[in-house]
């Protein structure tokens, strides 16, 4: 027999090295498993309660309620990360998280606050918000109040936390546990074909698109097809009093107690249009069973002179950038707040003049100030006059996202292209003047999954109204819905061509030979269609500006954001894998 190579197969040496090697690998990720299930079930960390000898303020607090948070974002849900940035920036600023005992005492007591006091607060009762959640309180040592639905406790549904989690969650100190109430039950609702449909649950109402009205079953009389009472006042108290009887008993044999916090669906009903004897039943039963109620959203900040029934949040929306709640929280406050700015050497190139941009990879967010513009200017852009200005808009449908080209500050003139539910407008404006529109037209539709609608109609009307106005926003696009658009303009001398993804809308336009010069500039303004929010942030993605000058060099790339590249792979294989994962939580 040849003395040939010996067998891998025969060397034992070698397989004894690959089964430590695989021991190892395996002892380790074993090891990485149970150290996540161990800080998951047994909750290593405490939170670290503040030193309450310090706080000298009489300055109120401002109150803070998400309604969701996911893995990636949607239309409806916060993102980690976006959660993540906005609880780091606040934290950074100085922001103290309160209890709600701190606030009892603050309004019973006349106790101090930190200069800065936050109350911090997820509703709905998801599941996914206290998974997502939990490890940002314990990254910035912040208490929040969890809140539930009473229906929704012990029903197995796994979608929401059930009372057993709720105990383990509040024994790490980072939660406290409040209520939306006992369930989400619509009466006196009509269809967008003017038929009455009566009561239904939220199970049976959540596609609202088609809803002309409806109400909140604890906030209005039991009405009939013509709007008419069918229940007198002593069954509309006997019938709302049995409903907050039903969540007091859930709540007592789920936990034990009563959370001290209540946080009414749907806000701002009671006291506001609510038929005063509907508005006083709640009231009653809600001063009885909880020790305070935020009645109202739409602003943040809750006074010494308040009060602890009438106390006041905001719910940041899942499509806020930072500098959105930060413009808000300024706005409420009157206190003026350090703006994210994200890429700093990016954030170079520019001269925001009003509002704020954020500046993440390839993106710019620019958010307006409220009631008004943002606008953000290219700097050393006036020496290229004859340009190609191309950008991928990404915002909501619902607002003003503007691309500007040869805009001069001083004379106010500027050619002008902006993108407003669906519609684009391109317009000249020569200096001294008002503006003149070349064209506007509105582009193809925009889809978007009818789950995704976050829409508000529970309110009170009255026959004839539910007759004469169009309650649905059915023809109007959701203010939640986002979309991307490829606008990209050359000027050339006195000519003008604009196309919105691939469609041509000027081919050669004369513009006026008194707009000559002047810097490329974004812009950002919220739409009137939105009444409960006047903040808006646009959202440009690759923003691209090209020499189109004869005696330059034609075709030259002035500046650009986009990625490029390894850049551009990296990029989009983390768009796929962030898909796939997304995908996989939603299914499974």
């Amino acid at each position: 027999m040849g003395m040939g190579k010996r067998s891998a197969a025969l060397d034992y040496r070698k397989k004894n090295r690959r089964k430590l090697v695989k021991t190892v690998l395996q002892l380790a990720f074993l090891f990485a498993v149970g150290y996540l299930l161990f800080h998951t079930l047994v909750d290593v960390k405490q939170y670290a309660e503040p030193d309450r000898s310090q706080w000298k303020s009489d300055n109120g607090f401002i109150a803070l309620s998400y309604f969701g948070v996911s893995r990636s974002g949607t239309p409806k849900l916060m993102s980690k990360r976006q959660l993540d940035e906005q609880l780091r920036t606040l934290k950074d600023q100085g922001y103290v998280t309160i209890s709600q005992q701190d606030v009892l005492d603050y309004y019973r007591d006349g106790k101090k606050l930190p200069d800065k006091a936050l109350f911090l607060a997820f509703e709905d009762g998801r599941n996914d918000s206290s998974l997502f959640a939990q490890p940002l309180l314990e990254k910035y040592n912040f208490k929040a109040t969890f809140l539930s639905y009473a229906d929704k406790m012990g029903d197995g549904q796994r979608k929401f936390v059930q009372p057993g989690g709720m105990k383990k969650m509040k024994k790490t100190g980072y939660w406290e546990l409040g209520s939306n109430g006992y369930r989400l039950s619509y009466i006196n609702v009509f269809d967008s074909e003017g038929n009455f449909l009566g009561a239904k649950d939220e199970k049976d109402l959540r596609n609202k698109m088609n809803i002309d009205y409806y109400n909140h079953y604890l906030m209005d009389f039991i009405r009939d097809g013509d709007m008419i009472p069918v229940e007198d006042r002593q069954q509309m108290e006997a019938r709302i009093g049995a409903d907050y009887a039903k969540m007091k008993m859930i709540y007592t044999d789920k936990l034990g107690y009563v959370p001290g916090v209540y946080m009414i669906m749907h806000a701002n009903a009671m006291g506001q249009g609510m038929n005063r004897l509907v508005s006083n039943a709640n009231d009653a039963n809600i001063r009885q069973i909880f020790q305070m109620h935020f009645n109202r959203e739409g602003n943040a900040l809750n006074a010494r002179s308040g009060e602890l029934f009438d106390l006041t949040r905001v719910q940041p929306q899942a499509y806020w950038y930072t500098n959105h709640l930060l413009m808000k929280i300024q706005k409420d406050t009157g206190r003026e707040m350090k703006f994210v700015v994200g890429d700093a050497g990016r954030a170079e190139d520019w001269t925001v003049v009003r509002g704020a941009a954020q500046f993440i990879g390839n993106r710019i967010a620019l958010t307006s100030e409220p009631s008004d513009a943002g606008l953000m200017v290219l700097k050393d852009s006036a020496q290229d006059r004859d340009v190609e200005l191309s950008a991928t808009l990404a915002g909501n449908v619902v607002g003003k996202q503007s691309l500007y080209v040869r805009y001069d500050r001083r004379q106010d003139s500027y050619v002008r292209v902006t993108m407003d539910n669906n519609i684009v407008t391109i317009e000249q404006k020569k200096p001294g003047q008002a503006a003149e529109t070349l064209l506007s037209r509105e582009l193809d539709p925009v889809h978007w999954k009818e789950t995704d609608l976050a829409l508000n109609k529970a309110t009170v009307y009255a026959r004839d109204q539910t007759l004469t106005r169009d309650l649905t926003e059915e023809r109007q696009y959701p203010i939640n819905i986002k979309d991307t658009r490829k606008l990209r303009i050359s000027i050339q001398g006195d000519r003008l061509s604009v196309k919105a993804d691939k469609t041509l809308l000027l081919d050669g336009q004369a513009i006026d030979g008194a707009i000559g010069a002047g810097e490329v500039a974004l812009g950002s303004a919220h739409d009137a269609q939105n009444k409960q929010d006047d903040i808006y942030d646009a959202v440009f993605d690759d923003v691209k500006v090209t020499a189109l000058d004869p005696d330059a060099e034609a075709g030259q790339v002035l500046y650009y954001t986009g990625y490029a590249g390894v850049q551009k792979v990296i990029g989009g294989a983390k768009r796929t894998f962030n898909d796939v994962v997304d995908w996989m939580i939603e299914t499974f």
